[in-house]
């Protein structure tokens, strides 16, 4: 197989790999600091426990059709679904410190990182053969879970600081950062398709 750093300077990989870290980043940060926001706001732990809940169904639950939605509308199209309902959970998380606003938060973020994390795996392996599948995916789940570790302890210390607006305001440049990476990754592919052509 190829040497991993040749198959990283992939547009095409650098786009999967910076959607999934964000994906599972902002869900780890956001998730992580919900309940504590919660309970801050003067809900109770069984309101915090609740959401948290239907957080993780809305994270597993879609998993039933997710493929079947990424063989319909494509890999790159689930990717910005995702991404959209992380900025979507970003907004209600913004507006409103209610139960309400609490709970469509975790759910729009369960299902943001669903479709999200899952389009971006799947287009990670679009960027390596088979015998490099090993490699490729040690350094993607290295990269991915390091960025999500790193962002749930840090999600103690800005609940504590900034508080739950700031931590909501992160999402959106992470997710333009993601978004302006696949652009880029769809032009470069579009442009060496009408060279060939």
């Amino acid at each position: 197989g190829r040497p991993l750093a040749v198959i990283a300077r992939q547009p095409r990989f650098i786009a999967a790999v910076l959607c999934a870290i964000s994906s599972y980043a902002l869900m780890s940060l956001v998730m992580t600091a919900a309940p504590l926001a919660m309970i801050g706001c003067g809900l109770t732990q069984s309101d915090a426990a609740l959401g948290i809940q239907w957080h993780v169904l809305a994270m597993y639950g879609p998993s039933f059709f997710t493929g079947k939605l990424i063989v319909r509308f494509g890999k790159d199209r689930i990717v910005i679904a995702g991404m959209a309902l992380l900025v979507a959970c970003a907004l209600v998380g913004i507006t409103g410190i209610t139960l309400a606003h609490f709970w469509i938060t975790l759910i729009l973020l369960g299902f943001g990182w669903n479709f999200g994390f899952i389009g971006a795996t799947a287009m990670l392996a679009e960027t390596y053969r088979p015998e490099e599948r090993g490699k490729v995916q040690g350094l993607n789940d290295f990269l991915v879970l390091g960025s999500a570790a790193t962002a749930s302890l840090l999600s103690g210390k800005l609940i504590g600081g900034p508080g739950w607006a700031f931590i909501n305001m992160i999402v959106f440049p992470v997710v333009m950062l993601s978004l302006a990476a696949l652009a880029w990754s769809f032009w470069l592919r579009r442009t060496a398709g009408r060279e060939k052509a």
